[in-house]
């Protein structure tokens, strides 16, 4: 069925599942777009650049290959992620070993309280920082990024890391559906920090998981979707946010991965007018966020984030290749907006209008960002006697450090630097914290 799209003023949609061969080879040689059934546009004729068209040509074959590489892809994402599992339960390679030849092999089970993701297993850390406690203007930030870094995992492990360790108030877990997908892709928990000065309620998208192809044609995808008086926004974050094939951009979707969805989710609460909920909304925080819209839409989150006193901070580590993507240049039209606040492998932070490198591939940046990863991956073996033993590296996490030598845009995406960083750095990065409302959302 196709979108509805009257609730946009124009559009330029992708439609890889209707590419074929010789397509991919017009896209490259032929300037007529507009004919194409795999592109929807209103505006073909500004795709018919060459750089345009390379782009596209881009997003489609690496859709492509994700789509094609979907299912051997989740099934090696559960294969590794039930191996090291498979450690942890058993206490480590020599027990599991042990256990195998005695025949009682502790197998994990995945909706338990102790099974932890693929993304969780870089950074084991339970419990919160407990020198910074509520009225620290680092608190609702490492609280945030701590939530971030849970939200990979499942209900059990949620509703037992809230109420037990962090002594809160579990709210709930949802699977929202992707109508394009055919499927939940995306994922929310809301949890309550209540106390007898301030009652909070945060709420927690993740973001992309390492083996879900189908999330990684989201975040690949370039279409994009230009609404009336607010500007042009990231087609595939769109679609996990709730857009519908059959009525556009429902009102009831706005309860529905991470720090593109955390923004966009106070541009769906602005479009529908929801004037109650924003005025609570204490602050939107993310972690690693991928560019979500145009020059014109960041001006008008400026301006209502603004005009309801909602503190934004982005927060970007080192070299994190995802901050930087999409490219912002004049063929794709992305820019980020709001504060910035950048650290580096120290995690010193500075608060700038853009991350250093904002393209990422650059030739010149390239020598300097791998000597960068190999510094870190020093400091995962000395960060414990330098900072404390709460900062301890496990193999997993230098191993991956590893793979920053060759690629040092990855690693530094994980959870482990920001969790760190919204840590040991100073407080004076943040705006003085302000008195809260009776009831906020964070």
């Amino acid at each position: 069925m196709e979108c509805d799209k009257g609730f946009s003023s124009s559009y330029m949609i992708l439609k890889p599942e209707e590419v074929k061969f010789l397509d991919l080879i017009h896209i490259l040689f032929s300037s007529d777009i507009e004919k194409r059934k795999f592109v929807d546009s209103a505006k073909a004729k500004e795709e018919n650049s060459l750089e345009h068209r390379w782009l596209i040509f881009i997003s489609i074959v690496v859709q492509k290959m994700l789509q094609f590489s979907s299912k051997p892809l989740s099934f090696l994402g559960s294969l590794v992620e039930m191996w090291l599992n498979l450690l942890s339960s058993n206490g480590n390679f020599f027990r599991l070993l042990y256990n195998v030849l005695r025949g009682k092999v502790v197998i994990p089970d995945k909706t338990s309280a102790t099974f932890i993701s693929f993304i969780g297993n870089f950074d084991k850390r339970l419990e919160l920082d407990k020198n910074i406690k509520r009225g620290d203007a680092r608190y609702h930030a490492a609280l945030s990024m701590m939530a971030s870094k849970a939200s990979y995992e499942n209900e059990a492990y949620l509703r037992t890391i809230v109420n037990e360790h962090w002594k809160m108030e579990f709210l709930g877990f949802y699977n929202y559906w992707n109508d394009y997908q055919e499927k939940p892709t995306t994922q929310v928990f809301l949890f309550r920090d209540k106390t007898n000065e301030q009652d909070t309620v945060v709420v927690a998208f993740r973001g992309t998981e390492p083996f879900d192809a189908d999330a990684w044609c989201s975040d690949f995808d370039i279409s994009w979707y230009e609404l009336k008086d607010i500007g042009r926004i990231h087609g595939g974050f769109m679609k996990a946010l709730g857009l519908q094939k059959s009525i556009g951009w429902p009102k009831e979707c706005i309860e529905n991965n991470g720090g593109a969805l955390a923004i966009l989710f106070p541009a769906v609460l602005a479009y529908h007018g929801e004037k109650m909920l924003l005025e609570r909304l204490e602050g939107v925080y993310t972690f690693g966020q991928p560019r979500v819209g145009d020059e014109r839409f960041g001006l008008h989150m400026e301006s209502n984030l603004k005009e309801n006193r909602i503190p934004y901070y982005r927060f970007v580590y080192s070299n994190d290749m995802v901050p930087r993507l999409p490219y912002d240049d004049s063929a794709l039209m992305f820019k980020h907006f709001g504060t910035c606040i950048y650290y580096d492998r120290h995690y010193q932070p500075q608060v700038v209008a853009e991350e250093p490198n904002k393209n990422y591939f650059s030739p010149l940046r390239a020598i300097p960002m791998m000597i960068n990863a190999f510094m870190e991956l020093i400091r995962s073996f000395t960060i414990l006697y330098t900072k404390g033993p709460e900062y301890r590296e496990g193999w997993f996490m230098r191993l991956f450090r590893l793979i920053g030598l060759a690629i040092p845009g990855v690693p530094p995406h994980c959870p482990q630097d920001y969790v760190n960083a919204t840590r040991l750095g100073p407080v004076e990065v943040f705006h003085p914290p302000h008195e809260q409302p009776q009831n906020d959302f964070a």
